[in-house]
Parts: structure tokens; sequence; C-alpha cells
């Protein structure tokens, strides 16, 4: 005689499999897009800067994620951008007074939009570059990231962007002499007045950023970041362009917690510097900085897929102290160079609940709770053009509890205590092409994509009245190759001048997954 299964032993915790991974990602957050097809390519632009000491010369870089294709009367965009700076260190030292070591920086590019003939002027401010070591020889990289505006056209034909003059506002930061590690690090005596400095690209160049292709009757390509409702001819001013700042997001915070990020970041899993010299490592003031991220995560022993922290649903906000640290070494000290900034996040999330159907048939809730540790955000260089190789790192320790499970409305009580057995690391990465190029998170500032793998542990706690489902547990959901993709929006920086990127806007959710 053939029993039957006890079905909370054998299928209620395989049903729970894909909403315990809300856990293994709601946790992550810390990431500019790569390219898509409607951007140009990331070409170095010749930019001539007014100085104090006469004319200056700066290498610029602009890289953005354009759709291929847009809509008639539907606002496209880039979403972030980054303008990435190179100006020679005898340029940087006539700005700056005497004794700075540091420099925070903000840039405002001017692009001219162009569509059958007719032109519309766009601003894009407040782009901000994180803190950034004064070279003591060889050029200065300033890389800026933000949002930009958004375009709209009435009519089909191809759009295209064109960089201007480029203005930055950089303020000097003093420091002690830099120690050999963060612990015994002091933060900068303090900041001078900004310097701003102007460019003008040099005759003979392009200038292109962008070319987008806008139908007159497909439906724009998969990828493209057409937002809002669509508009007709008689909406737009009369060029046919529109130029609109982005949308505030709806039910989104207005701008960050005051709270500070407790501890100091966790740089173990990020490259280590070659041999060779020691590194100046420099602890900088409080800069507060958030972000939203939203993401896709799998169980590979479920074969599903689950959209984090919803932005449909008030997704939480991590609260950053951007560039804590700034480590750094010389191209020409031993071991060549090396920048790494560190920064430290807090998230505290919500429970999470989600709805599934086992068998395509039975639906099963549950609520997640959230224990992360702190979010440490690593972002660098190595070496120097043409063999610089850059670098993303976020990882954090987190733990995860299940609990208000119902199966088909019917509460199934898993106890006060089932969760994962300990705390378990998470680590993110971006990615990045020959010499740094194309990167997909190049800063906590500019956010983009960040991938990665996670083991999740076995189960411990679960069940009540001396019924064990911990091994359930463990043999639906516990083990290694659990894939997760997570993008972050550009951060909102209110100390910085108007606009500074906030309030922060939601990102988008990825259209890419990573394969097993």
């Amino acid at each position: 005689m053939r029993t039957k299964a006890n079905p909370v032993g054998a299928r209620h915790p395989a049903r729970l499999a894909v909403i315990v991974s809300v856990a293994l990602l709601v946790g992550l957050l810390a990431g500019p897009g790569s390219a898509a097809n409607g951007s140009g390519p990331d070409t170095p632009y010749d930019y001539a800067c007014r100085l104090p000491s006469g004319a200056g010369t700066a290498k610029v870089v602009v890289s953005t994620s354009f759709p291929k294709e847009g809509e008639v009367g539907r606002p496209f965009s880039s979403g972030a951008v980054t303008v990435d700076v190179a100006l020679a260190h005898d340029a940087v030292a006539s700005l700056l007074p005497a004794g700075t070591t540091h420099v925070q920086s903000t840039a405002t590019l001017a692009v001219r939009v162009a569509h059958n003939g007719r032109t519309a002027d766009a601003t894009w401010s407040g782009l901000v570059a994180p803190t950034t070591p004064v070279p003591s020889e060889g050029d200065g990289r300033l890389t800026h990231a933000g949002e930009v505006p958004s375009v709209t056209v009435a009519t089909p034909g191809d759009v295209t962007l064109t960089a201007g003059g480029l203005t930055l506002e950089l303020t000097p930061v003093a420091s002690d002499q830099p120690t050999e590690s963060p612990q015994a690090a002091e933060s900068p005596g303090g900041t001078a007045e900004p310097v701003s400095l102007a460019c003008e690209p040099t005759p003979g160049q392009t200038g292109l950023l962008a070319t987008v292709s806008v139908p007159g009757s497909r439906r724009p390509s998969p990828g493209a970041s057409g937002t809002g409702e669509p508009r007709g001819p008689g909406d737009l001013p009369g060029t046919g362009i529109q130029v609109q700042p982005r949308a505030e997001t709806p039910g989104g915070e207005t701008t960050c917690s005051s709270d500070i990020p407790e501890g100091d970041p966790d740089s173990s899993d990020a490259p280590p510097p070659p041999p060779g010299g020691p590194l100046g490592v420099t602890k900088l003031p409080f800069t507060s900085v958030c972000a939203y991220a939203v993401g896709l995560a799998t169980v590979r022993k479920q074969n599903g897929a689950m959209i984090i922290n919803d932005p449909a649903k008030h997704p939480a906000l991590m609260n950053v102290w951007a560039n804590k640290f700034v480590n750094s070494r010389s191209r020409n000290a031993p071991g060549g160079f090396y920048g790494r900034n560190d920064s430290i996040g807090s998230l505290k999330l919500p429970d999470a609940e989600s709805t599934f159907l086992s068998f395509g048939f039975t639906p099963v809730t549950a609520k997640v709770s959230f224990d992360n540790g702190p979010v440490s955000i690593s972002t660098g260089t190595i070496g120097v053009s043409p063999n610089r190789v850059n670098f993303a790192v976020v990882s954090l320790k987190q733990s995860l509890r299940i609990h208000d499970v119902k199966v088909n409305g019917t509460p199934l009580d898993v106890g006060d205590e089932c969760r994962t057995s300990a705390p378990f690391k998470v680590v993110l990465r971006g990615s990045f092409g020959p010499n740094g190029a194309s990167g997909t998170y190049l800063n906590v500032l500019a956010g983009g994509l960040l991938t990665g793998s996670i083991d999740i542990p076995a189960f411990a706690g679960c069940g009540t009245l001396g019924e064990d489902l911990d091994p359930l547990f463990t043999a639906a959901i516990s083990g290694p190759d659990n894939y997760l993709v997570m993008n972050q929006a550009a951060a909102c920086s209110p100390p910085a001048a108007l606009p500074n990127g906030c309030p922060p806007a939601i990102a988008p959710l990825p259209t890419t997954f990573p394969a097993p």
C-alpha cells in the first residue's frame, strides 16, 4: 500500500525556493551601464582650457548608453553618463592652491541635439567626480557621472548628439600627509573655494556622442530606454526637438538619510596593488550620497528568476559614505600606478513578500527578513594606458529568515527562526573592456551593472513541534551558482551644488542576465 507523502515535508520548501532567493539579492546595492548600439565610441576628444598660466589642453571621453532606436513623440535618454577628463599635472597645479592633495569636481557639458536639419541645446550639468588624489606627476584624471536630460522628437529621422563646451568646478581639498593604513589616516584639513575651468573642443573634431534612429512606424528596438506617454508634433517646440530633465521618482525618497554608515570598507575582494612601493591612504570627510538599485536573481535548483528590490513597491534606498578612503600610488613609484576608492554603505530593508505558483497551480506566499552587514564598494584602476585595468567590487555579509508562509492561503508554520545557518558573503563585480574601456560600473556615483554568484548556506531552525524542516529547505534551496545582476542608478549627492542627482532616481530593471 502506498502512503501519501507529507505535503509539508515533500513539497512546501521547494515552493519557497525562489522566494528565498530574494534574500540573496535585495541586500545587494552598490552600478555607467554598457553602451547601447546608439551610443558612439568612447573617443577621446581634445579640449583647449583657459588656465591662469595660459592655454592648456585636456583629453575628454564621454561614455553614454543611448538606445539604438527611439520612437516619435516618446522621450529617450542615456540615463547615467560619464565624462572622463585628463588634465596635465602642470595645468592642475596652476589652478589649485599649494598644499592641495585631493580635488572634488563637478562638470557641466554643453550638448547640441540635431534632427532633420534643426537643432536644440542641452545642458548636462551636475556630473560629479569622486574625491581624487592630485598626482605628483603625469595627467590627473577626473571621472564625472550623473543623469542627463531626455530627448523627444516629433518626426522620424536620425538624432545626433554632439559635445560642446565643458566647465569644471574644482574644489581643492587639503589633508595631512597620507598614511600607510586607513586606521591611522587623518581627515583632510578642509576644502577651499571652488575654482572654475572652462574648456572648448579644438577645431577639426566631430564631437559625436551618439546617434539614435527614430523610425516612422516601427517600435523602438529592445533595450531602448523610451519613457513616458507619446507626444504629438503640436506638443513640442517649433524645432520639433524637446530636451527635458529626468522626471522625479514617483513615490521615492527626495534626498538621502542623515545617518552616517558605520564601520570601514572591506576591500579584501578588490584586486591588490602590484608589488612595489607603499600606498598613500587618506581618510576623507563624510560625503553623503544615496542610490536605488534593482535587479534579478536565480535559484539554480529551481531554475527560476526573481525581481529584486521591485521598483513598483517603494524599493529601499542605500545610504553611502562615498570615498571614505582614497588609496593611491603614483605611476613612477615602484610597482606603478594604483588607485582605489573605498566607500561604505548601509541598507536597512523592509520584509519582502512574494507570491508564486507551485507546479503552476498552488499559490505560495512568504515573507523574507534581511540581516545585512555594511556594504563595501571599491572601485579603481591599476596601471596606465595602454595597459590600464579598471575594477569595481561590491561585497557584504548577509543572512536571511523566512516567515509568514502560506500555501493556497493556509498558514505553514516554519517557526520564528527559520534562517540560513550562517551569514554568507555576497560579491558583485563590474566588467570592463581592454585598457579599462566600456565599464559597466565605474564608481558609486555613476552606478551601473554588477553581476555575481553566491553560495547559499544550509538552513537551520525551520519547523515547529519537533518537526525538522531544515534538510528540506537545504535540499531545495542551498548550494552554489545562484546568479544575480543588479543595476544601480546614479547617486543623489545632497552636499553638491544643484543639480545634484536628487531626488534619487530608481534604476530600470536589467535587460540582460548572467548565464550559469
